[in-house]
């Protein structure tokens, strides 16, 4: 089947050369010319513009866009302007379900199809395949299942569920249909407001092992500083390297993400050369903000998000305001100040 894509990042590019060794014809286009020629060493067909990148994609065409969602409208407004009726277009990023919502309306006036496709894998995909969630008109996601299924891990070594039928449709492949438009990154919002929340407990976890020595130094006794009571319970130096490691097997909690933490921990056992700082791309805000227009409970997931913030030093002058308190009403004054 072929397939045009735009945007070869660090997923775009890798899931170019997955559906080209599932022997699928790829078209490709991104504004850096040296990515655009690195694919075509790979078989892929290059194009120079937008528009040389439509008129090379044969009727109906499917274009897979895979871009920050910040330039998803805007590319959308370029591609309206050259594409035809019956095109399909698929956002693979992180866009707001929301904007899904909203395109697959606006595009259906003028009779372009519009799908949109949460994706999961990050830099592991090329090998190990991408867990894809998908919106919008059923039979147009069917045309598109080759794709999807060249791009997705398969069911692999994973044992089939217990109780589960194997042959119930394609989530044991790593892909869904997940409903119409704005479906597929609705599920994947709710995957990465989840994702935050585990990757919070693995931190939060393995910093109290970090800290599990801190009975062997001395505290300063004042006013300004917590005595710790029993400082002969906490004089443990745990290898946190081979904490994770151990944890991988057989642990209740093992995890592809405990795997990953494992590989940081091997190749740097200090987190030397990472400062601390998290970014957050969007979904977990929307999930929570879903969360309070449902009017269900999300404390784990807010509590990862705003961490988040808390990192990027956003919560600096709230500090301050603590700090200025304390000192106003008990004299307080902070440590390390005169």
């Amino acid at each position: 089947m072929q397939i045009g894509m735009i945007g070869l990042g660090r997923m775009g590019a890798n899931m170019v050369k997955r559906l080209l060794r599932a022997k699928h014809q790829c078209v490709v286009y991104d504004r850096n010319p040296a990515a655009v020629q690195g694919l075509v060493t790979e078989g892929a067909v290059g194009s120079e513009s937008l528009k040389d990148f439509v008129a090379k994609l044969e009727q109906p065409r499917a274009i897979w866009l895979m871009i920050p969602a910040a330039l998803v409208d805007a590319t959308l407004a370029d591609l309206e302007k050259l594409v035809g009726v019956d095109d399909i277009i698929i956002d693979g990023g992180n866009s707001y379900y929301v904007d899904d919502i909203r395109r697959a309306r606006e595009l259906k006036v003028k009779g372009i199809h519009y799908v949109d496709v949460g994706t999961s894998g990050g830099v592991w995909g090329l090998e190990r395949g991408y867990c894809q969630m998908i919106g919008g008109e059923k039979d147009v996601v069917t045309h598109l299942d080759p794709i999807f299924k060249a791009l997705a891990p398969g069911s692999g070594s994973i044992e089939p569920t217990p109780g589960r039928d194997p042959n119930a449709g394609t989530a044991s492949e790593g892909y869904l249909y997940c409903g119409q438009a704005g479906a597929g990154h609705f599920v994947k919002m709710v995957h990465n407001g989840i994702e935050y929340g585990l990757m919070a407990a693995y931190a939060e976890g393995l910093n109290i092992l970090h800290h599990a020595n801190e009975g062997s130094t001395e505290r300063t006794a004042d006013a300004e500083t917590s005595p710790l009571r029993n400082p002969e319970h906490y004089r443990y130096d745990f290898n946190i390297a081979d904490i994770t490691e151990l944890w991988r097997r057989g642990s209740v909690i093992a995890s592809w993400l405990l795997d990953l933490t494992a590989i940081s921990f091997a190749e740097h056992p200090t987190l030397e050369g990472y400062s601390g700082r998290v970014s957050d791309s969007g979904e977990g805000r929307w999930t929570i903000n879903a969360a309070v227009e449902e009017g269900v409970p999300a404390p784990v997931l807010s509590a990862a998000l705003f961490q988040r913030f808390d990192s990027r030093g956003e919560a600096e002058f709230a500090n301050k305001v603590l700090s200025a308190m304390r000192f106003q009403f008990g004299g307080h004054v902070e440590r390390g100040t005169k």
